[in-house]
């Protein structure tokens, strides 16, 4: 409607006189000069809003995450205050985005309300000079600009509205282009020799560093738990070896091939991941293990039996515990034969007995590289690993078997200890 009398009104003016018509043309171009000067800093505000916001998620969601370490150490005032720091800078970022938007309105309706001033000038000009503009037609023109004056006035807030979009849709592009590797070469899904990172760096896109020189070997087969207190980058470290981020410094390889070479295809048939949140479908439970795909049955059952599964499905009714969505995510990983698994945080939102038996369960997985990051400390579990890594500030500062890394008496004795009282 309004694109209607916009464009009805112009016809009629162009009629009444195309002179006048040119002079409000010429007042009108005032908002499409503020929009094009205040567009480029709304569509910076954008980012920095989303960037900001990506900070707070990410605080929100190591609070909740590390909430045992928090307590156990007595954290609570340090990590509400990183907390509260994250919460004020995205509000304030988000008070700044306002701010601009709001100048940019006003400013376009300020620029609309001066067009309609000038014609109003420049037909009392014309009426004056030589009554080429009668007093009917100018009172015709401003009545006519009232429907021009609201289209003029949106115009900045829409084309900045739009850079502000355009700007967002690049981060997202060049987020999804991140884990895409159309020019690596692929690779047999099999690991021999195992996974090395040599002087790793990493920081996410405008933040600090988070990983600072980490240096660290998994022998193909064995097990490794990553221990450490909330942001101490135990999940960005398996993010970069699920291939996240390419935006690290040093090296990851596997089997002696740098990871930033393999194509993203070879590489999720060559690591697969457990994860605290695990998606499961409204379907079956051999539906959500299989993910609607054909396997043959012996191995459908041996993934079942691996990952602990088979009494559920011999006794389970309509409905299964929460609990037991980590086992049909090892499930999966098993029929998938990826010969790495990465697991995060898998059992931090299970009650005890059930984040023991799903760890058992990992354990038992034989001839698997597994890399687990855990905030349960349990003995009897982590004396089974191969070896831990204890990771504080970005940097792994211990390593070991679960008995050297308590007689060292170091940080990890210092983790345990508290974990246990």
């Amino acid at each position: 409607m309004d694109l209607a009398l916009f464009a009805g009104s112009l016809t009629m003016m162009l009629l009444y006189s195309p002179l006048l018509t040119l002079a409000a043309a010429g007042f009108a171009i005032l908002p499409l000069l503020a929009s094009l000067l205040a567009g480029d800093r709304l569509a910076v505000a954008e980012k920095h809003v989303s960037n900001k916001n990506e900070s707070f998620v990410s605080a929100l969601r190591d609070s909740l995450t590390g909430f045992s370490v928090v307590k156990t150490f007595r954290a609570e005032r340090e990590i509400f205050r990183l907390f509260s720091e994250s919460n004020a800078a995205a509000e304030d970022a988000k008070q700044h985005k306002r701010k601009i938007a709001k100048c940019i309105g006003t400013a376009g309706s300020v620029a609309a309300i001066t067009a309609q001033i000038g014609v109003f000038i420049a037909a009392g000009y014309l009426s004056l000079r030589d009554g080429s503009i009668t007093p009917g037609v100018a009172v015709a023109f401003i009545n006519l600009m009232n429907f021009i004056v609201q289209p003029i006035a949106e115009l900045p807030s829409i084309l900045a509205g739009r850079k502000a979009a355009f700007a967002l849709m690049d981060k997202l592009a060049k987020a999804v282009s991140d884990n895409v590797r159309e020019t690596g070469a692929p690779i047999p899904a099999e690991l021999h020799d195992g996974i090395a990172l040599h002087d790793v760096s990493f920081a996410y896109p405008g933040g600090p560093e988070v990983l600072h020189d980490v240096s660290v070997r998994f022998d193909a087969g064995k097990c490794y738990a990553v221990v450490g207190g909330s942001g101490s980058g135990k999940s960005t470290l398996l993010q970069l070896l699920l291939g996240a981020y390419s935006g690290y410094t040093g090296q990851i390889c596997f089997d002696g091939r740098e990871l930033s070479s393999v194509d993203s295809a070879s590489l999720y048939a060559l690591v697969s991941v457990v994860q605290q949140n695990v998606f499961v479908f409204n379907a079956s439970l051999r539906d959500n293990i299989t993910m609607f795909r054909d396997f043959p049955e012996e191995a459908l059952r041996e993934a079942v039996a691996l990952s602990g599964l088979s009494a559920l499905i011999e006794t389970r009714g309509a409905d299964y515990p929460a609990g037991e969505r980590q086992r049909i995510s090892i499930a999966r990983s098993l029929l998938q034969r990826a010969p790495v698994l990465l697991v995060d945080e898998a059992t931090a939102a299970l009650d005890r007995e059930t984040a023991s038996r799903v760890m058992d369960s990992i354990l038992r997985l034989n001839g698997l590289t597994r890399v687990v990051v855990t905030h349960a400390l349990d003995a009897a579990l982590l004396r089974r690993c191969d070896g831990i890594l204890a990771m504080r500030s970005g940097r792994i500062v211990e390593r070991g078997s679960f008995d050297e890394l308590m007689a060292a008496k170091g940080y990890f004795y210092s983790l345990y200890t508290v974990s246990q009282e």
